[in-house]
């Protein structure tokens, strides 16, 4: 697989992610959260399991001991995120997954102990703003679940970086459907100790249900796991910045929602300061790569 044909995996995967604020938001007032996370989760690992039964039996330890921790964000993301959804439109939860994108380069720095760049610092500076017209109210305090997805947004920022390392030591396969495995058993547990289970009563639920098993998590978690092999964990969050673009404007279509002004004055402020951050990283990869062909040619 070639970079370019990773990156585009990683479009359908955001656009896939992009329509998941749909079903969450459909069902998160009349199903628990802990136990919308165990179902999308364990349907999309049953259905994985199936098709790929001959591979998935053949592991070994290192890739279970790593799904087990990619498993575990995994769960973090989506029990936090489904909270913030529960008190924020499906619209303004996408935009603030999107800071995810200026996180990850901004974690990178601590890894590699090289300071930001004067574009990360500005694209930094520029989400900061956008995120207080999104997330602070007219009475400047901070809107209940903009917490809760903000800390989503970190969680999901450290589930890309971990995910890009552990792609390049095990199976991408076997990782991205282990994952699903753990995430559902660490949700099972918390329901039963934190909730009452309760399955879907209507069709719409059902539906919805089914939608982020197969569309947003069998599909989607799986193929970022095999595309991140092939391409870096700053180009993943840049291409996943398109998921709150989808998640707009499917909101805008099927739910009807309107952000008001300040909210998409907000989320277009954001948007500016990702690919502001990014801009450089993408610069830098290609020259990078440029200067790896031209060694080969010599």
């Amino acid at each position: 697989m070639t970079p370019k044909q990773a990156n585009w995996i990683l479009v359908s995967v955001s656009m896939g992610w992009g329509i998941s604020y749909i079903f969450m938001k459909l069902c998160v007032d009349t199903i628990p959260a802990l136990t919308i996370v165990a179902l999308r989760f364990g349907i999309a690992f049953i259905v994985m399991m199936m098709i790929f039964r001959k591979k998935v039996f053949h592991t070994d330890a290192k890739t279970l001991k790593y799904g087990s921790i990619v498993g575990f964000l995994l769960w973090g993301i989506f029990i936090t995120l489904m909270y913030g959804i529960k008190h924020t439109t499906a619209s303004s939860a996408g935009f603030l997954i999107s800071t995810t994108v200026i996180l990850v380069p901004i974690l990178q720095v601590f890894i590699t102990r090289k300071l930001p760049s004067k574009k990360i610092s500005s694209g930094v500076a520029i989400v900061t703003i956008g995120l207080a017209l999104l997330t602070i109210g007219e009475d400047f305090t901070f809107a209940f679940g903009s917490v809760f997805c903000l800390a989503a947004a970190f969680l999901y920022a450290i589930h890309i970086i971990v995910t890009n390392h552990f792609a390049r030591e095990v199976d991408t396969l076997q990782l991205g459907i282990f994952q699903l495995g753990f995430a559902t058993l660490f949700a099972t547990i918390g329901t039963f100790i934190l909730e009452t289970p309760v399955l879907p009563q209507k069709v719409i639920h059902w539906v919805a249900i089914l939608g982020l098993a197969f569309i947003c998590s069998a599909y989607g978690f799986v193929m970022q796991s095999i595309a991140q092999k092939y391409t870096t964990p700053e180009s993943t969050a840049f291409l996943f910045s398109l998921e709150p673009i989808f998640a707009a404007l499917f909101a805008f279509i099927f739910l009807q929602e309107n952000m008001g002004v300040r909210g998409y004055t907000g989320a277009l402020i954001i948007l500016a300061g990702v690919f502001t951050a990014n801009a450089t990283f993408r610069k830098r990869h290609g020259i990078k790569m440029m200067k790896e062909k031209s060694s080969i040619v010599k």
